[in-house]
């Protein structure tokens, strides 16, 4: 790949705001371009009225950008590989390799340290 974006969403699943959780990326992976998605549509879910709204919001930030893969853990990924028309590329679906999810981790954060940089739990356990 030539470039390698990574979209971040302002949510509301964490307190911690999107310039936090932007500055954990950066520091982690210096060479990795950051999309910052903010205001995004609040319609989740995997029918097909969900993810139209859902893939017009990703359309309209990765417009002016050639994809070709979209990297994925999460069920949905096959819908935005599909309506982008790029080959998606499921990363350890089944939790194998890591047997973790962020919800789990949001859950119990102490617990689960072991799967989170040193600066991500630092801020993770003030919040």
């Amino acid at each position: 790949m030539d470039k390698f974006y990574v979209i971040i969403y302002e949510t509301t699943v964490t307190k911690l705001p999107i310039q936090t959780r932007a500055n954990w990326i950066k520091q982690i992976y210096p060479e990795v371009n950051l999309i910052y998605a903010k205001n995004p549509p609040t319609q989740y879910g995997l029918d097909e009225e969900s993810v139209k709204i859902q893939i017009n919001y990703l359309k309209q930030l990765i417009k002016d950008m050639k994809v070709t893969h979209f990297y994925n853990s999460e069920p949905y990924g096959k819908f935005v590989a599909r309506d982008l028309e790029v080959e998606e590329v499921q990363v350890d679906r089944k939790r194998e390799k890591y047997p973790i999810s962020s919800t789990a981790i949001r859950k119990n954060v102490k617990e689960n340290q072991e799967y989170i940089e040193k600066i991500v739990y630092h801020d993770m356990k003030e919040a």
